[in-house]
């Protein structure tokens, strides 16, 4: 699996660097918006044109948005241009994660990718694009990479010198300013029975706060709040995170009001390989939203940029005529209604560091160009085997200008269980990104409050 050409950056520059502790030049910066996607993404499709270029991606108009929020499929008139399955996968294993080919072998009767025409439908607001513009010629990162100076909103480094920036990049990526958004968490069995963990969650960087004061200064990354409404066993426990932009200087501070107790109490172990919540363990604290946290545990190197099939654009994943027991299956999530596009994607590997731990010994990165999320992760334990395969079903949430997924599958492959995170078709209202909130919401002594059954 050849990296491709980057055509904005030097390959043997960028794997030659060391961690970068200062800004791009002005005239690289311009590239932004040229040759450049504001957000540091190439605009120029491939050569074969099976990877269309960059044209500014959905428009907020681009199909109609329902009363709860839930948005039509702009594509929905298109077909499979094919359908890789166990049986031909080996055709197209260049295009491939080692994670999608073990999907193959560990399902071969079940597991599938259908591949649509590829667009580019990623497209962010004017204020992300300033936001990135500047980052690029002020965003530094701190002593050791673990945090960030004269950062701005969203995508502190769109041109990446080497792998931490490029992860960077998928922490600081856009989400939206605020927001709140009901979603389920489901760990089916092996013979699929599942039961679901409702969540409402809030979401608000700084400038997203109602009493926001843009001539103060502030460490806060983002706010991030998810209170347990089912089962009734748990319903009414939450969680607060405060995410640091400098976790050198001030590191992620987490809180946890157990309803049971009516306690609030200081949660450490929200972090690195802590158990997620409510999880069944199958997931660690920093797999939520594919990787999150400080990325201090990890070296992080730059492989390039390749061209690989990505789960994109699943607004049919995404549709509130869905049922949870139609989409959650023995296996995986049923391939029938994913969607997967060619893109090009950064690709890093992460190994623990020598001083450290994790029961994740290296991930194996691949995030796409146009967003900077994550689009999927594989997982390897501490004897180098592969042990657990995250995707990411993206979406364009064209009405908000928000790439994000539908939701995010993690499968282990060793259990032959998996978890889905951030599902809500069954739910009353989609996103909501006109949330309103203010700093007060996101305290500890807000969380008594929050959690009243």
């Amino acid at each position: 699996m050849k990296p491709i050409t980057i055509a904005s950056l030097t390959l043997a520059t960028a794997l030659a660097a060391p961690t970068a502790f200062a800004a791009v030049s002005a005239q690289d910066a311009a590239k932004l918006g040229s040759s450049l996607t504001p957000v540091g993404a190439e605009v120029a499709g491939n050569a074969a044109g099976t990877i269309p270029e960059w044209t500014g991606g959905l428009a907020a108009d681009a199909a109609p948005v329902d009363a709860n929020g839930f948005l039509a499929n702009p594509y929905a008139g298109e077909q499979p241009l094919f359908v890789i399955t166990a049986a031909n996968y080996e055709q197209y294993a260049e295009n491939l994660a080692p994670g999608q080919i073990a999907m193959f072998k560990r399902y071969p009767d079940t597991f599938k990718m259908r591949v649509f025409a590829s667009h580019r439908s990623a497209a962010f607001p004017q204020a992300v694009y300033d936001a990135a513009a500047a980052n690029a010629t002020s965003t530094k990162l701190v002593q050791g990479g673990n945090g960030l100076t004269d950062y701005r909103l969203a995508y502190a480094f769109p041109i990446p010198a080497d792998g931490l920036e490029v992860v960077w990049n998928h922490i600081t990526r856009y989400r939206g300013n605020a927001f709140q958004r009901t979603v389920v968490q489901a760990t089916p069995q092996t013979n699929g029975n599942f039961n679901v963990v409702r969540f409402v969650e809030e979401y608000a960087v700084p400038a997203g706060l109602e009493d926001y004061d843009a001539s103060a200064p502030t460490d806060m990354l983002y706010y991030f709040k998810q209170q347990v409404t089912d089962p009734a066993r748990l319903a009414g426990n939450v969680l607060l995170v405060h995410e640091t932009i400098n976790q050198v200087a001030t590191p992620r501070m987490a809180w946890l009001y157990n309803a049971g107790q009516r306690r609030v109490r200081r949660a450490p172990q929200v972090s690195y390989d802590g158990p997620g919540t409510a999880a069944d363990g199958m997931r660690t604290s920093d797999n939520l939203d594919m990787y999150n946290g400080a990325p201090d545990r990890y070296d992080w190197e730059l492989v390039g940029k390749r061209e690989m099939f990505i789960s994109y654009n699943n607004f049919e994943l995404g549709s509130p005529q869905l049922k949870y027991d139609q989409i959650f299956q023995a296996g995986h999530i049923n391939q029938d209604l994913t969607r997967y596009e060619l893109h090009r994607v950064w690709e890093v590997v992460a190994n623990v560091k020598p001083s450290e731990r994790h029961i994740y010994a290296k991930r194996h990165l691949f995030l796409d160009e146009d967003s900077w999320q994550a689009a999927h992760i594989d997982h390897f334990d501490g004897r180098g085997e592969l042990w657990r395969v995250a995707e990411a079903h993206s979406v364009q949430r064209y009405a908000d200008k928000v790439l994000g997924y539908t939701m995010e599958t993690l499968y282990d492959l060793v259990a032959g269980r998996y978890l889905v995170m951030g599902a809500n078709n069954e739910e009353r209202a989609n996103y909501n990104y006109g949330y309103k909130t203010s700093s007060v919401e996101f305290t500890p002594t807000a969380l008594r409050q929050s959690g009243v059954r």
